[in-house]
């Protein structure tokens, strides 16, 4: 990180306006007016607002046990990548230390995942003997997090052997109401079909994954404005994770057919004019540091460069209520040498990364 005790100029074009933009940078904030003595860093090239990672587990890694400073070791990973705002959908760690830390992302997180016993990965969240607390737990969680609030809405059910709902209707639509009602907004995991009529009908604000999305469900999506955030780099591990349920062939089959018809599930999504935005799912399976490549697979199901850099920044910072490269602003921002409206490649090979007002 490069240290530095005067104000600092930077120079570029907007890819989404085409217009010159010019930043200066006073401590972590972001002004538009010249500032006396700045030093001009970079003149030229592309200037973009840090990147945004809407599903991400930096409190979260394969065997559980993460610590502080492993979560803070996700982070800059991270934040290497060019994520400089990272919502974290549930975490058995409270990594609200790491707010401290200039070189870290900027967090908005959910708590603890919100699930049932034996229906979710086992000591990832808090596991609700009785559902009828449900809307009790949402306001705790709600409490700890900054902002949001994050359920299990469908897992194995091992009776079942497939994927299977873990709440009512009623349950979730009083889930709904405590989130709102404690300044929060809601999110639910959901892989298959059948929690989804539910959890959309109760006016959760986003769904996580949701590859058993139908025609009908899309079309309620739009209606109520509810976002997708598909995480298609986590969808590409669901043959691996079929292959590892043999006692589950149901659930087996299930998983795969997800996984064949997501390319098409996403597509008529986007097209039919469902909010989507960008999420790795870091933290399990995916590795952090890998926003870029999310951002190449939303090219895949159909949005143009510059709308899949959208959906990883300023689209995604307006939906998160987070601002972008405005005077008073968090001074998390990317100087890219090649335009990313051209080929989201240019996001690999960043020339400048400025997080929190300094350069990584």
């Amino acid at each position: 990180m490069a240290a530095r005790s005067v104000a600092e100029h930077y120079r570029g074009i907007d890819p989404f306006t085409g217009e010159q933009l010019e930043l200066w940078v006073d401590g972590a904030v972001i002004s538009r007016e010249p500032l006396p003595g700045a030093q001009t860093v970079s003149d030229g090239g592309w200037l973009v607002p840090g990147l945004v990672d809407a599903h991400n587990h930096v409190g979260i890694a394969p065997g559980l046990g993460v610590t502080t400073e492993q979560a803070r070791a996700f982070a800059y990973a991270d934040a290497k990548a060019g994520t400089l705002l990272i919502r974290e959908v549930g975490s058995p760690v409270d990594t609200h230390p790491l707010d401290e830390d200039p070189r870290c992302p900027r967090f908005l997180r959910a708590g603890k995942h919100i699930a049932r016993p034996k229906r979710y990965l086992r000591d990832y969240g808090v596991e609700l003997d009785d559902p009828a607390t449900l809307a009790e737990e949402v306001r705790r969680q709600a409490a700890a997090g900054d902002g949001w609030v994050k359920l299990v809405g469908d897992w194995i059910d091992r009776e079942a052997g497939d994927l299977a709902p873990l709440w009512t209707r009623g349950q979730l639509e009083a889930a709904v109401a405590a989130a709102h009602e404690s300044g929060a907004r809601i999110t639910a995991h959901v892989f298959g079909y059948d929690a989804l009529p539910d959890i959309i009908a109760a006016g959760f604000d986003s769904i996580e994954h949701g590859t058993g999305l139908t025609p009908d469900l899309i079309d309620q999506l739009v209606a109520k404005d509810i976002a997708l955030v598909p995480t298609l780099i986590q969808v590409e591990n669901f043959p691996g994770i079929a292959d590892g349920a043999d006692r589950f062939p149901a659930y087996q089959a299930n998983m795969r057919k997800l996984y064949a018809h997501a390319q098409e599930v996403y597509g008529a999504a986007r097209e039919a004019g469902v909010k989507v935005y960008a999420g790795t799912d870091a933290g399990g399976f995916v590795q952090h540091g890998r926003i870029v490549d999310e951002i190449a697979a939303l090219t895949g199901i159909g949005l143009t460069p510059l709308a899949a850099l959208g959906a990883a920044s300023t689209a995604a910072r307006d939906w998160l209520g987070v601002d972008g490269l405005v005077p008073g602003a968090r001074a998390d921002f990317l100087v890219l040498d090649a335009d990313p409206a051209q080929s989201v490649d240019a996001l690999r090979r960043p020339r400048h990364i400025v997080c929190s007002g300094q350069r990584l």
